[in-house]
C-alpha cells in the first residue's frame, strides 16, 4: 500500500509542482520562512542526490565503458548547445543582470535524473541516458561554475571556488555516498530504494515553492520575458540534441535519449546555485524552466510512446 502511494505521488509529481506553485504565490509566508533555515536547501538537495546514487548499479556504467565515443559527443552537446543558447538568448531579450545569470546557470547544468524517466516512457535508448546523466554530474563541478564565469561574469561577479565546494558537497559526495552503500548493502536496501524518487520530487515541489514565494512581488513584472527565454532555450536545446544524433548517425531511440537528455536541465541544482551564490531573482529562471521542460518532455514521450 506505502509503495503504491510513493509511486503514484512520484508519478504525478508536475501536478504537485503545479499545485504548491499556486500555494506559495497566494501564501509566501510559511515558505519564505523556511528559507531562513541554515543549509536547509542544499541538505535537501545532497538527499536528493543520495538518492540517485542509491538507485545505480554497475552495470549502468558499463554502457559508457564499452562506447565511450556517443556518451563523450552527448555530454559534448550537454555543454555547449545549453550553455551558448542561454548566452544568447539572454542578451536578446535584454535580461537584468541577475536574471541572465540565472538563465546561463540553467544552461551549464547537467542532465537531470528526470530525464531517464522521461526517456523510459518515450522508450528511447534508457541506458544512454543515465550514462550521459552521471557523467554529465560528474564533471558539472568543475563545467557548470565555469562555464557560468565566462558567460555571465561580465554581468556580475561570479563565485567560482565557492560554486565547485556547494556542488562537491551537494552532488558529488551524496552521489558517490549512495552508490557506495547500494554497492555495499545489494539487495538488503532494495525496499528502501522507493522512496528516493519520493524525496526528489518534494524537493523540486519545495525549491520551486520558495523561489516564488521569495519573487511575488517580482514574479508579474518579468516572468513573460523570462518564460519567452526559457521556452525557447528548451525547444532549441531538444531541436539541437535531435540534430546531433542526427548528424552522428545515431539510431531513432538513442536520437530521443539525447533530445530529452539536452532538453531537461538539473534545474534542481541551478536554483540552488542561484538561490546560494546570487540571490532569489537569480533562481526565477531555473524555476520556470522546471515546468517548461516537464511539460515538453511529457509531451515527446506520449508521442514517441505512441510510435513504437
Amino acid at each position: 500500500m506505502f509503495g503504491r502511494i510513493l509511486s503514484f505521488y512520484t508519478k504525478y509529481f508536475a501536478v504537485w509542482v503545479m499545485i504548491f506553485a499556486i500555494v506559495a504565490y497566494l501564501f509566501p509566508g510559511p515558505f519564505v520562512a523556511m528559507k531562513q533555515v541554515p543549509y536547509l536547501m542544499q541538505v535537501f538537495f545532497a538527499l536528493t542526490m543520495f538518492g540517485i546514487g542509491a538507485v545505480l548499479r554497475i552495470e549502468d556504467f558499463k554502457h559508457i565503458v564499452t562506447n565511450p565515443i556517443i556518451v563523450i559527443i552527448g555530454c559534448c552537446a550537454q555543454f555547449t548547445i545549453m550553455p551558448l543558447g542561454a548566452f544568447v538568448l539572454s542578451k536578446a531579450f535584454a535580461l537584468s543582470p541577475e536574471l541572465a545569470v540565472g538563465l546561463i546557470l540553467t544552461g551549464s547544468a547537467p542532465g537531470a535524473m528526470a530525464s531517464n524517466v522521461m526517456s523510459y516512457i518515450a522508450k528511447a535508448d534508457t541506458a544512454y541516458s543515465i550514462s550521459l546523466t552521471t557523467v554529465s554530474t560528474l564533471l558539472c563541478p568543475v563545467l557548470t561554475p565555469l562555464l557560468t564565469l565566462k558567460l555571465a561574469g561580465s554581468k556580475l561577479p561570479v563565485p567560482f571556488g565557492e560554486m565547485v565546494l556547494t556542488i562537491l558537497l551537494t552532488v558529488v559526495l551524496p552521489l558517490y555516498a549512495g552508490f557506495a552503500i547500494r554497492h555495499a548493502l545489494k539487495e538488503r536496501i532494495e525496499k528502501l530504494l522507493k522512496i528516493f524518487p519520493a524525496i526528489s520530487v518534494t524537493f523540486i515541489v519545495f525549491i520551486c515553492c520558495l523561489v516564488i514565494a521569495s519573487n511575488k512581488q517580482l514574479l508579474p513584472k518579468v516572468t513573460g520575458v523570462v518564460l519567452a527565454a526559457v521556452v525557447i532555450l528548451n525547444i532549441y536545446g531538444m531541436a539541437a540534441g535531435y540534430g546531433v544524433g542526427r548528424i552522428f548517425g545515431m539510431q531513432t531511440n538513442r536520437r530521443r535519449a539525447l533530445t530529452i537528455e539536452i532538453g531537461m536541465q538539473n534545474a534542481g541544482l541551478g536554483t540552488v546555485l542561484a538561490m546560494t551564490h546570487f540571490g532569489a531573482e537569480a533562481a526565477v529562471p531555473a524555476v520556470l524552466f522546471v515546468f517548461v521542460c516537464i511539460l515538453t518532455a511529457s509531451v515527446l514521450a506520449e508521442l514517441w510512446q505512441r510510435e513504437t
